[in-house]
């Protein structure tokens, strides 16, 4: 015997049902109140975020968020008591199907027009400061750059001064006559002496540089300490982004003027200045050997220049080619924009603000799941079988009111039905 056959089965499932039914009967006295407060919570939410959205915050701005965040309320109410109502009803795989879809659509549409602007309100502040916090990684990391390119320019001035320290001994070898043979102070010094007098004023002005560099990089650093703490500091984020703003502009003039401040450049065109631009003095020899000695002398000097020049135009491009500083560049952001930007570190708001919008999907599955529990409960039972105590006595109720009216009917007809006349014999 199957237990659809089975008397007691079908007993223990009727029982089953009814015990479901008056859990279901309990929860409904308070499902709609808590699906209300659901909604308004997330209409709250709502009209925060869509305020944040609003450059104005005059009365008409007020009201239009206010009209939003109640549009938005009463949506949720109503799509969530169809789904309440409607799907746990249906039977048919279809019809399933069917409304699964249009929940889908629904939650998709509810996240668009609400569970963002949730997780704006819940998270906003601190998206914008986790903007903030990023813009200030960005500027530190483009002023380090900065000045570490200004170092290595300003390094250059070690590469002059070498090269202007042997020009000058290679004159002093001169003046004692060990380099052309002549002693004195003849064409060969006053050339060495020429390219050495060059170097020197170069490295004057690099070595001018180094203050300004370092000067630069500790207004930098002040700027950006301020920066990192406005990131923290207490008070609404807005007016804090705006004097973030003009720290980031301030610093943003002091990066381009170090990365103005390389001498790199310089120091390349003097390079090649060093070797093109050479003052050859008349020849002061007494006899046409000792010319001829001071030509030779000098031939050998320019090559010692041009060596030289090479030397420090390849130190200067080495500088050059350096990695420019990166653009950063400050721009202020919404709290809702910087919520969506920065989504991946506030997932937990974003899985509140879509949780308090999605929450009845939970209920109605729980429904749908205990009314197909109820429907099988019932299956194969009679009406009888199904019927409740109450039930029963009110069915009895009704059956005796019924009968006394069908008792009280008939006796209105025979009374209202005239006897026959006797006849005269009786």
């Amino acid at each position: 015997m199957s237990d659809l056959e089975d008397p007691s089965a079908r007993a223990r499932g009727v029982r089953y049902a009814r015990e479901l039914e008056g859990h279901l009967g309990w929860l409904d006295t308070f499902s709609g109140t808590a699906l209300g407060v659901l909604a308004v919570a997330s209409g709250i939410y709502t009209y925060l975020g869509v305020s944040s959205l609003l450059d104005d915050n005059g009365a008409m701005s007020t009201f239009a968020a206010i009209a939003y965040s109640v549009a938005v309320s009463v949506g949720i109410f109503v799509f969530w008591s169809y789904m309440l109502r409607l799907f746990p009803a249906v039977r048919g795989a279809r019809a399933r199907i069917g409304l699964m879809g249009a929940m889908g659509l629904g939650s998709i549409a509810i996240i668009a027009m609400s569970s963002w602007l949730n997780a704006a309100a819940l998270a906003g502040s601190a998206a914008v400061e986790q903007h903030l916090a990023k813009t200030v990684q960005d500027y530190q990391v483009s002023l380090e750059r900065a000045h570490e390119t200004a170092l290595s320019a300003q390094g250059l001035e070690r590469d002059v001064a070498r090269v202007r320290q042997s020009f000058e001994d290679l004159s002093e070898q001169e003046a004692t006559g060990n380099l052309s043979g002549l002693a004195g102070r003849g064409a060969v010094f006053r050339v060495l002496r020429q390219k050495a007098s060059e170097l020197s004023g170069l490295e004057t002005q690099i070595a001018s540089q180094t203050p300004l560099v370092q000067s630069a990089f500790t207004e930098g650093n002040a700027i950006l300490s301020r920066m990192r703490a406005l990131t923290v500091e207490a008070g609404p984020v807005e007016a804090r982004s705006v004097e973030f703003s003009e720290q980031a502009v301030r610093l943003a003039g002091l990066i381009t003027q170090m990365r103005q401040l390389s001498v790199a450049s310089l120091v390349e065109r003097a390079a090649q200045d060093l070797s093109a631009s050479v003052v050859l003095p008349e020849l002061d020899g007494r006899s046409a050997e000792t010319r001829g000695d001071q030509a030779a002398t000098i031939t050998s000097v320019l090559e010692v220049l041009s060596q030289r020049a090479q030397t420090l135009a390849r130190a200067a491009q080495a500088v050059q080619s350096l990695p420019a500083p990166p653009e950063t560049t400050y721009t202020p952001i919404s709290s809702a924009d910087a919520v969506i930007l920065y989504a991946r570190n506030f997932v937990p708001s974003w899985a509140g603000a879509i949780a308090i919008d999605l929450l009845p999907a939970v209920l109605v599955f729980i429904l749908a799941i205990t009314q197909s529990a109820i429907r099988l409960g019932r299956e194969g039972t009679a009406v009888e079988d199904s019927l409740t105590l109450a039930e029963l006595r009110a069915a009895i109720a009704v059956m005796k009111e019924m009968d006394h009216a069908m008792k009280d009917d008939t006796a209105e007809r025979d009374s209202a039905i005239p006897l026959p006349a006797k006849t005269a014999a009786e």
